[in-house]
């Protein structure tokens, strides 16, 4: 079976990256960039006990996405507890909202962003009220 185990962001500057979501979600990071050859920052998601994988942050090796364009690869979808708090940190820090939040009714609450580098991602808080 084809598991996803890791996952890697493409950044155009690293410490705003690292920043973003550290402050957001809670992320920590080690330096891989001698494994790499590129700077290369694993992402820490969560402890051993939690669902969830881990992943990295990257160096970019292209031209970003261009705003407004159609997504052409994998969106992350973080779970999150309280979407409203989360919210509020992805837009104090330099986060936008691509999709408002939105009912997954009687299961969630969903919603899109661009974090600092223009990538999109995903949060998600369970909630069997959604409607």
């Amino acid at each position: 079976m084809g598991r996803i185990v890791h996952f890697e962001i493409h950044v155009d500057e690293m410490e705003r990256a690292k920043t973003f979501y550290g402050e957001v979600f809670g992320w920590s990071f080690q330096d891989w960039s001698d494994f790499a050859g590129m700077p290369y920052f694993g992402a820490v998601t969560g402890g051993e006990d939690e669902p969830g994988i881990d992943g990295a942050l990257m160096q970019r090796q292209s031209a970003p996405p261009e705003p407004g364009q159609a997504m052409n690869g994998y969106a992350c979808t973080m779970g999150v507890e309280d979407y409203d708090a989360i919210e509020a940190k992805i837009l104090e820090n330099g986060g936008k909202v691509a999709m408002p939040k939105y009912a997954l009714p009687g299961m969630a609450w969903q919603g899109y962003y661009v974090d600092t580098e223009g990538n999109v991602f995903g949060i998600h808080q369970p909630d069997a009220n959604a409607k």
